[in-house]
C-alpha cells in the first residue's frame, strides 16, 4: 500500500491491525520527506490562565482503577517500542539485548544541580508505589496496567529546576548494538519526548521501574521509563537516559516527524480525530493466554478518564488546537 492509498482508509477501518501495520510501513515514506520540526512555535506556551491545583484526594483517587487489568503476558507482548522493531511482537523478542544495568541519567539545563547520576542514586529517598493506570494508545488500542514507581514531581525537585525551567524533556537511549531497529531510518534517533513543567510536575505523572510488582521487562522501556496516564502513550517514553530542564518546547520524536498528525501535547481526546482515523472509541486489549487477542471495543473518554485530575492545566486552552 503507497501513501496515497494510506490516506483513504476509511476511519471505521483503521483500527483494524492491518492498519496499524500500515502506519508502520508509512514510517519509511515519512523519513523520505524534508525534515519537519517544531520552528515558528518553539516558543509556543499556552494563554495565561488561572489553574485549580488538583487536590490530594483527587489525586489519589486517579491511582487506581476498579477496571479488569489487562494480563501481564500480553502487557509484555504487544509494544510499541521501535527501536527493537516495529512489529507489535518484536520488542519482547528483540529487546533482551538491551542491558539495564549499570544505567545512569544525564540531568541538565535549567537546573541548580546538573549532573550524571546512577540510576538507583536517582530514584534514593523516594518511596515506591504502586499505580494502576489507564494506557490509551494512538493507535486505538488500550490497556490497564499496575505499574511501580515514583512519582516524577519528587525527582525533578532535587536538582531544583530554575525559574526558566518551562519544559522537561526526556532522552531514551539509542545504541545501534543493543537496538537493532535503530538500523531503519524511520525516527530521527534517539526518541525525544517532552511535557510542560506543570504537566512534568502533576501527581499523576510516574517514573515506572516495573509493573505487576517485578522489575519492567525491557520491552517495556527498562529499567525507567515514563507514564503520563492522560496522554497518548507515545508520550510516555522508555528507556530514559536524560532529562533537561528547558526555557523552550523541546522537539519531541512523533512530532517531529509528522507534526499534522502528533502534536507536542497529545492529550487524549475523543473529539479530536487523528488524521486518518477515529478517536471516538478504542480496543481494550485481552487475551486467552495462548497469544490469541480478544479485543473489547469500548468508548474513549476525555483526558483517558482523568478529566477530573488534569483539565484544570489546559483552562483557556483550545484542545483542538493543542492536539
Amino acid at each position: 500500500m503507497n501513501l496515497r492509498d494510506a490516506l483513504k482508509i476509511r476511519a471505521s477501518e483503521v483500527t483494524d491491525e492491518t492498519v496499524y501495520r500500515d502506519r508502520r510501513r508509512l514510517l519509511a515514506v515519512f523519513a523520505s520527506l524534508p525534515a519537519l520540526s517544531l520552528a515558528g512555535c518553539a516558543d509556543a506556551e499556552p494563554p495565561p490562565a488561572s489553574r485549580t491545583p488538583v487536590t490530594p484526594a483527587q489525586a489519589r483517587a486517579g491511582f487506581s482503577t476498579d477496571e479488569a487489568l489487562t494480563r501481564y503476558e500480553d502487557v509484555t507482548t504487544y509494544n510499541n517500542f521501535y527501536e527493537f522493531g516495529t512489529g507489535k511482537q518484536d520488542p519482547s523478542r528483540a529487546a533482551k539485548t538491551l542491558r539495564t544495568s549499570p544505567w545512569t541519567v544525564e540531568v541538565a539545563g535549567e537546573c541548580a544541580r546538573p549532573g550524571r547520576i546512577a540510576l538507583e542514586d536517582l530514584l534514593r529517598g523516594a518511596t515506591e508505589e504502586e499505580r494502576t493506570y489507564r494506557l490509551r494508545c494512538v493507535e486505538g488500542w488500550s490497556m490497564v496496567i499496575p505499574w511501580l514507581g515514583v512519582p516524577l514531581a519528587d525527582v525533578l525537585k532535587r536538582f531544583e529546576p530554575t525559574a526558566n525551567a518551562k519544559f522537561v524533556a526526556f532522552t531514551t537511549l539509542a545504541d545501534r548494538d543493543q537496538m537493532p531497529g535503530l538500523r531503519v531510518r524511520s525516527i530521527n534517533w534517539p526518541y525525544r519526548e517532552g511535557l510542560r513543567i506543570d504537566e512534568a510536575m502533576h501527581p499523576l505523572v510516574f517514573l515506572a521501574t516495573g509493573l505487576y510488582g517485578k522489575p519492567l521487562p525491557q520491552q517495556n522501556g527498562a529499567p525507567l521509563r515514563l507514564v503520563v496516564p492522560w496522554k497518548y502513550g507515545f508520550k510516555s517514553i522508555k528507556s530514559i537516559v536524560r532529562i533537561e530542564f528547558t526555557e523552550r518546547m523541546p522537539p519531541t520524536a512523533w512530532n517531529d516527524l509528522q507534526p499534522r498528525e502528533y502534536g507536542f501535547f497529545s492529550n487524549v481526546n475523543p473529539d479530536v480525530d487523528h488524521p486518518r482515523w477515529s478517536q471516538k472509541t478504542e480496543r481494550r486489549i485481552a487475551g486467552d493466554g495462548a497469544g490469541r487477542l480478544f479485543p473489547q471495543r469500548i468508548q474513549t473518554r476525555m483526558f483517558n478518564g482523568y478529566a477530573d485530575q488534569v483539565a484544570s492545566l489546559y483552562s483557556g486552552m483550545d484542545l483542538k488546537r493543542w492536539y
